[in-house]
């Protein structure tokens, strides 16, 4: 199979998942799209679903697939988040926000009972961190808080280039909250708990795209097969229950 083949067969697994009735986190990425458009097949032969989507580009291909959709002020508890990641451990901590929506998506997981990963087998680590860590600060203080994010990492035992996400025109990148992103190349995060609370404590860091105790599943897809890592029925005791 082809790359893209092996995420659209992880994507086909995760649809599996869903049933009648559900409210669901919609997930970003190239991943993700495979599992919104297999869901709107499902939704227009007949499946009775609302999803939340975790980005603007996913609500755009969401409306396209027919898919109903809702918010969190209607709907504040999720059954179901299906994303994609950009690095896993073994312990089902991950990376996001490459696409630059991780703000949403780490709101819209938390509110979910269950996390589903879907991703290729590139993107399994043994500790997080050779994918830049993506940090969304808000423009006010850019340096200060720059400069603060540097000194954080160094308490952490991590230490890299902190840059300025840019754009394709090369202007800074803009989230869809309207922040920018910081992407820290630390290379390794031996204690991403720890680096999670340094950042978090900068009073000019809105979130960052460590997910820690939010993915209760995942589904990996390589050239042999399917993997599954952690539980795909199981559920979190209680929505937004995680350690960061």
């Amino acid at each position: 199979m082809s790359l893209d083949q092996e995420k659209r067969a992880a994507a086909a697994r995760a649809v599996e998942l869903v049933e009648d009735g559900m409210r669901l986190g919609l997930g970003s990425g190239s991943t993700a799209q495979h599992f919104v458009a297999l869901l709107g097949e499902r939704v227009r032969a007949g499946l009775s679903v609302v999803g939340v989507p975790t980005s603007e580009r996913t609500r755009i291909q969401a409306e396209a697939e027919g898919i109903p959709l809702t918010d969190l002020d209607t709907h504040p508890e999720l059954d179901l988040t299906v994303d994609g990641a950009d690095e896993m451990d073994g312990e089902l901590r991950l990376i996001k926000g490459g696409g630059g929506a991780l703000l949403r998506e780490k709101i819209v997981a938390a509110a979910s009972r269950r996390m589903v990963v879907i991703a290729d087998d590139s993107k399994r680590v043994a500790v997080l961190g050779r994918f830049p860590l993506p940090i969304e600060v808000v423009p006010f203080g850019l340096g200060a808080t720059q400069r603060a994010v540097s000194e954080a990492g160094a308490r952490a035992g991590c230490r890299g280039d902190i840059r300025v996400r840019r754009a394709a025109g090369g202007e800074p990148f803009v989230t869809d909250g309207g922040h920018l992103i910081l992407d820290a190349a630390f290379d390794a995060i031996a204690d991403p708990q720890s680096l999670g609370e340094e950042l978090l404590a900068i009073p000019g860091v809105v979130e960052h795209g460590l997910f820690i105790g939010l993915a209760t599943g995942a589904i990996i897809a390589s050239p042999d097969g399917l993997s599954i890592y952690g539980d795909l029925t199981r559920a979190r005791m209680s929505p937004r229950s995680s350690t960061l």
